[in-house]
């Protein structure tokens, strides 16, 4: 029962998070600001502040598919809980599309484009790889044929490697890079800010992402 009790509270955890990670794209397709929405939503004294983003981790990525796996061998098919799984899976590719649409908005070629992802850890402010939804949007820039650099301060470099088949940058060189994503929400990229951030791109024009709102809405060209 303490098993199941767990399980299914990183479940409800990873639910949550679906749905408003689906808001999200509904929301962008709108032309309204995710963030904007959930904060006036919050003003309401029993809605639950989830935020949309990428879910990595060693238990809400994981444990959903361990309940599910086990309702399947009872022949129960959780549709919803895999439904959820499904968006939250999908985010990071989804982000990686978006950047490029925007670099496409402002005449820029995707093909051999610079682009640096800030951050890897699966969560903000530490250094845990596992299951980190980031190497999708990675793996989908370069699917694009994009030149991707990722930095982490917070990360070991060789379990990056090990576990990944990336390797961080020590630093990234100023005024080289077409596209910025601002993958988590490590203190050091706070303290970047709008300004710092985009000191990264290209003088003749870029394109800053932000997954994690660390950045203002006007400072960027887009976010989830």
């Amino acid at each position: 029962m303490a098993e199941a009790a767990k399980v299914i509270e990183n479940t409800q955890r990873d639910l949550n998070i679906a749905l408003v990670n689906d808001l999200a794209i509904l929301f962008n397709k709108l032309g309204i600001d995710t963030l904007d929405v959930l904060e006036a939503a919050g003003t309401k004294w029993n809605f639950l502040p989830f935020r949309p983003g990428l879910v990595g981790g060693h238990c809400i990525s994981v444990d959903p598919y361990y309940l599910t796996h086990k309702a399947a061998q009872v022949g129960h098919h959780p549709q919803v809980i895999l439904a959820g799984r499904r968006t939250n899976d999908g985010m990071g590719g989804y982000v990686a599309d978006q950047v490029i649409k925007l670099m496409l908005r402002k005449g820029i070629n995707p093909v051999h484009a610079r682009v640096l992802v800030l951050g890897l850890a699966f969560k903000e402010n530490c250094p845990d790889l596992r299951n980190t939804r980031v190497v999708d949007i990675v793996d989908t820039l370069r699917g694009y044929n994009c030149e991707v650099d990722v930095f982490d301060p917070w990360v070991d470099v060789a379990e990056a490697e090990h576990e990944y088949g990336l390797t961080p940058i020590q630093q990234p060189e100023p005024g080289v890079y077409d596209a910025i994503i601002v993958a988590v929400g490590h203190g050091q990229f706070r303290e970047l800010g709008a300004e710092g951030v985009r000191a990264f791109g290209k003088q003749a024009g870029n394109v800053v992402y932000d997954v994690k709102y660390v950045l203002p809405r006007d400072a960027v060209d887009g976010r989830l």
